[in-house]
């Protein structure tokens, strides 16, 4: 079955990582190609400052590979059963199965052999506090050396991204891993990736482009499903009369990811797998009606709050809304507290499964957030890596879906989704509690000790 599968929504005015971008024409890409052409000839080093797992010294880590690969020869494999199901928190557990194929697909080299690069430090703290550190360690844990992959960030460079991406292969790089900033960064990365031969894991949003190109994500259709079901569940929860729904939708103007969300929330709530559904439309849960539905340009919080306010006062009857993620559902809530709703009367959703977000749903604000566990995204990126460096084929219970391209529905590549979570009071405290996502204490400042005590957060 073919998905079009369109990344994830942010919790910020540009979200955590919102996926699939479409070939959108900027000024900037004739720069960015032209760079490429520059740095392939005599780039030999990142622009931004790599971060990996502490070296031991050069001699023995050669060594030690060599021996390593050895060793390994005869284990040489794809660890059996490996799926999209397989990966944990516990990562040493999981990844520590690649050891032999990680030595047969290095040989012992002490030079890079998968470079990752990952977006900014500003978009979402996911990329520094759980990305980066989760696939050092996916890598680590497999068997790789310090020498043999980098991790580095663009720091919301088009340049540095496509700069980073040119040292890595200058260096060696067999494999990219990359989330692209924007399309068009996405696009100059995989075309230089496939003049030199390299192949390119698009992680967390696609880049369609190159025969060579495969992606890594979470099924987010299945996303804007859980949101639907979330919210028609609340309907019912908070017994909500007569439901009057406002819809929320992300950057749909920059962002194909927010029309896939819309998309599955639709389907579910008005029988409509559609971007918008005309007002009037009749929900399939507790006779709710659709009093609007509007997006939040390029995913920005505060215009979605505008938005929010201004159909808020035009419509004082609206009594349920449905948010594309935790940072609209934020700006909604505070327009709501503004007007002296209470807790458990008027229903938000959302996505990213934020600290916010966790305490809007103890106290009763926020319906639910769609989590997507990050440390499942690295191992799974890391292990297509390996499996992909060491010319073997990858599973197809790994390799599970075929993602396609918005813009041209011709175009598809291989993908390998994995499954979210919809978190509610009943299950936070296993899932990203438990996961260190978000703390109890990060939590708990929010809501209040109290709250966190009734609902076993701890």
């Amino acid at each position: 079955m073919q998905l079009s599968n369109r990344g994830t929504g942010g919790s910020s005015s540009r979200s955590q990582g919102r996926g699939t971008f479409r070939r959108l024409p900027r000024l900037g890409w004739v720069a960015l190609a032209a760079g490429a052409a520059m740095v392939a000839a005599g780039c030999s080093s990142s622009s931004t400052t790599s971060s990996t797992a502490p070296a031991s010294s050069s001699s023995s880590t050669s060594a030690s590979a060599a021996t390593s690969s050895s060793a390994a020869a005869g284990s040489a494999t794809v660890p059996a059963g490996l799926s999209v199901s397989s990966f944990t928190v516990d990562i040493a557990s999981t990844m520590s199965q690649f050891k032999g194929l990680a030595a047969a697909a290095t040989k012992g080299a002490s030079s890079l052999q998968v470079g990752v690069i990952l977006p900014d430090t500003t978009s979402s703290t996911r990329w520094v506090d759980f990305d980066a550190p989760y696939i050092k360690q996916a890598f680590t844990d497999a068997g790789f050396t310090s020498s043999q992959f980098r991790v580095d960030n663009a720091q919301g460079s088009d340049a540095t991204e496509l700069n980073d991406a040119t040292a890595d292969i200058n260096l060696g790089a067999k494999v990219l891993i990359m989330c692209p900033l924007d399309g068009p960064t996405g696009v100059a990365v995989a075309k230089l990736a496939g003049q030199k031969g390299v192949t390119l894991i698009s992680y967390d949003r696609a880049t369609f482009e190159g025969s060579k190109t495969y992606y890594v994500s979470f099924n987010n259709e299945k996303v804007g499903e859980l949101i639907g079901q979330g919210f028609n569940a609340c309907l019912t929860d908070w017994k909500v009369s007569k439901p009057q729904v406002y819809v929320l939708n992300g950057g749909e103007d920059t962002d194909p990811n927010a029309i896939s969300f819309a998309e599955g929330y639709n389907k579910v709530v008005f029988g409509q797998a559609a971007k918008t559904v005309a007002a009037g439309a009749k929900g399939t849960a507790a006779g709710a009606t659709l009093v609007a539905e509007n997006f939040a340009p390029g995913w920005d919080n505060t215009k979605g709050g505008t938005i929010f306010q201004q159909a808020y006062t035009a419509n004082p009857k609206i009594n349920a809304t449905i948010e594309a993620n935790d940072g609209l559902a934020n700006s909604v809530i505070t327009v709501l507290k503004s007007a002296g709703v209470k807790p458990n009367t008027v229903p938000t959703t959302g996505q990213d499964a934020t600290a916010q977000g966790m305490a809007y749903i103890l106290q009763g604000y926020q319906c639910g957030s769609v989590y997507k566990a990050v440390y499942k995204e690295a191992q799974d990126a890391v292990s297509l890596a390996i499996i992909l460096l060491a010319g073997q084929t990858p599973p197809a219970a790994l390799l599970n879906s075929t993602t396609v391209d918005p813009a041209n529905s011709s175009i598809t590549e291989p993908a390998s989704l994995l499954t979210p979570v919809w978190v509610t009071k009943a299950n936070m405290e296993s899932t990203v509690v438990a996961d260190k996502f978000d703390t109890a204490s990060a939590i708990c400042a929010l809501a209040g000790a109290s709250v966190c005590a009734a609902n076993g957060i701890k």
